[in-house]
């Protein structure tokens, strides 16, 4: 059963230094401020798991958070490059990551076969692909049945899922809306799951075919108003194109990074005050 905490004390308590973390989110709901905290508690070693890595990672990894990477794409989208990334890769700046990519194919069955407590995912993909050759965790299988050739890799089973919602009622239970990528199998392939929200209401009203995360499937519920962002929450706010492009500049310089998480992440207690901060408003 979901217990309602600050995102502080559910991220100190859920986790840990070497777990393997997803944050999920599709061109929206992501957990931005999952990711702020992640970097003011100072997470280390830390197996980062996205379908679309984007500034979330991009932070994390820069600020020394990350010792390998599963993904499939990788990019701060619209705009170019995650800087902050390849200087890692190619550079092994503030350490040398590991990475293993994907398909966003095979990353989608690597979560459901997870969710559903299965060691391997399997699909009819990888047929020719380069990345076979620099992924050692994609390999090929023989249909039992068929006898056709099947690429297979591992399951994603996170030790901690993070997500951003709409909403949960005060019993725990969470209501997604609008788009939706893998959040649903990446909470339920998870041990533990932390779920960021905009609010906590009385009743979720969700209409039919909504999907609604159960509070059996998630560890905590944290209210942080505003905590995709700069992505968007379907039917609060929208996406924040200024800061998309303003990070480029921000991301491409070590020093210039350092100095603006040191100010706007290290040097804030909250994503509250982060707010405040980057839009002009602290004293």
């Amino acid at each position: 059963m979901a217990e309602i905490l600050s995102l502080r004390e559910a991220v100190e308590r859920f986790v840990h230094d070497g777990d393997t973390v997803a944050l999920e989110g599709f061109t929206h709901l992501i957990p931005t401020a999952a990711s702020h905290e992640l970097i003011r508690q100072n997470k280390k070693d830390l197996t980062l798991v996205r379908m679309t890595p984007d500034l979330v990672y991009d932070l994390l990894i820069g600020a020394g958070c990350a010792k390998k990477l599963v993904f499939s794409w990788g990019g701060n989208p619209g705009v170019g490059s995650l800087h902050r990334l390849r200087d890692a890769v190619e550079k092994h700046w503030p350490h040398k990551l590991e990475i293993s990519e994907h398909s966003h194919a095979a990353m989608a069955n690597a979560y459901v076969s997870g969710a559903s407590n299965l060691p391997f995912a399997v699909l009819r993909g990888y047929q020719g692909s380069d990345l076979v050759k620099v992924n050692p965790d994609i390999k090929f299988i023989e249909c039992p049945f068929t006898g056709e050739k099947l690429a297979a890799v591992p399951s994603v089973r996170p030790d901690v899922t993070v997500i951003h919602a709409q909403k949960a009622d005060r019993k725990g239970n969470v209501l997604i809306q609008g788009i939706l990528g893998v959040q649903k199998e990446a909470a339920l392939a998870a041990k533990r799951c932390i779920v960021t929200v905009e609010e906590i209401v009385d009743d979720l009203q969700a209409p039919m075919n909504a999907c609604v995360l159960p509070t059996w499937a998630i560890t905590a519920v944290c209210v942080v108003p505003g905590g995709a962002h700069p992505s968007y929450a379907h039917g609060y706010y929208e996406r924040d194109n200024r800061f998309y492009q303003d990070w480029d500049p921000i991301a491409r310089d070590r020093e210039t990074f350092t100095a603006w998480i040191d100010e706007y992440i290290r040097g804030t207690e909250d994503f509250a005050q982060y707010q405040a901060k980057v839009n002009g408003e602290a004293k």
